[in-house]
């Protein structure tokens, strides 16, 4: 089960940013979750959405090099070790992490997004070992507080 990541190319300038979150806010498009890679020159958005076909539009309305890649997202204990463990399951079958990126869920447990050379595999051989891969509607729930623990009055 892969998600839907968007990446957005831009100058190494200030503002480019805002530029981009300016244009999402402005489609309603809410970010779940991001990174940015840069260089000198340019540097590579990096995007989970709650609509990523809304985002790309507006965004290349906007004169923005967009693409899209299937990515995947796992929950992580958020413990000594938890990644660790993950990251020996990938290495014991050989499959190469091309990047990753993650941010807090539950307190207990992360979501990293990984981008694999071998995501079909990674997902089965995840899968296999228990652990928990989010769809894109995974994701926006969680971002919501909807996959939330309850609170107790």
């Amino acid at each position: 089960m892969k998600v839907e990541q968007l990446s957005v190319f831009l100058e190494n300038k200030a503002g480019r940013l805002a530029g981009v979150t300016t244009i999402l806010y402005e489609a309603g498009v809410n970010i779940m979750a991001l990174s940015l890679a840069d260089t000198s020159e340019f540097g590579i958005l990096r995007l989970i959405v709650d609509n990523h076909e809304k985002a790309q539009a507006a965004l290349k309305a906007e004169g923005l090099t967009v693409s899209r890649t299937g990515v995947v997202a796992i929950e992580v204990a958020h413990s000594p070790g938890g990644l660790n463990r993950i990251l020996h399951i990938l290495e014991k079958h050989g499959i190469n992490i091309e990047y990753m990126y993650g941010f807090p869920y539950q307190g207990e447990a992360a979501i990293i997004i990984f981008r694999f050379d071998r995501s079909e595999l990674a997902i089965d051989l995840l899968q296999q070992n228990g652990v928990r891969i989010f769809s894109e509607s995974d994701i926006c729930r969680a971002g919501k507080g909807v996959d939330e623990k309850p609170s107790h009055i």
